[in-house]
């Protein structure tokens, strides 16, 4: 069994990407899985002055405790005129101040989705070049395109060809985190 931590790159209460992590980890058998919320995570803007003056959110150190104590990470990040958005930038930007090599050792699960044809793709492949720099094992990843047409909150993925490409990058992950 290993403890899996996931959670959407946005904090909107509405996130389609949320929506894709919850329904991910629906998927999950044996593994004892916390998804979180990220709009429960405020961050204020990343600045040198606010580290120096203020030292480290709360939750950006909760956030980091929780990312060690996970064997491996889902991640679905959204996207912001091709690259992913600034909050999840932010995110990663106050991790690495905290610990350069926040995510050492992590296998990850990256995923994105969006309302058009491309499925958020721009961010999804920026972050899969970031995250490795702070340590990360993109270890798998799912791009659903056209949400409000492939994904129901109550059946999950739609479109069979896409269910299946799913499953297998999430059998992937799964099969690395032994």
């Amino acid at each position: 069994m290993a403890a899996i931590l996931a959670f959407a790159g946005s904090n909107s209460s509405t996130s389609i990407n949320h929506q894709l992590v919850k329904y991910t980890i629906s998927l999950l058998e044996n593994h004892e899985h916390q998804l979180l919320d990220m709009t429960h995570y405020p961050f204020p803007m990343y600045s040198v002055d606010d580290e120096k003056q203020k030292g480290f959110p709360n939750s950006v150190v909760e956030l980091k405790e929780s990312i060690a104590q996970a064997y491996g990470l889902i991640i679905s990040v959204n996207e912001h005129n091709s690259n992913p958005s600034a909050y999840f930038k932010n995110v990663v930007d106050w991790l690495s101040r905290l610990e350069r090599k926040f995510l050492d050792g992590k296998c990850i699960l990256l995923m994105s989705t969006s309302g058009g044809k491309r499925g958020a793709m721009g961010a999804l492949e920026v972050t899969k070049n970031m995250l490795p720099r702070f340590g990360a094992e993109i270890c798998s990843t799912f791009s659903l395109p056209s949400y409000h047409e492939n994904f129901d909150k109550e059946r999950g993925i739609l479109e069979e060809s896409l269910k299946k490409e799913h499953l297998a990058a999430l059998q992937a992950f799964l099969e690395r985190l032994k």
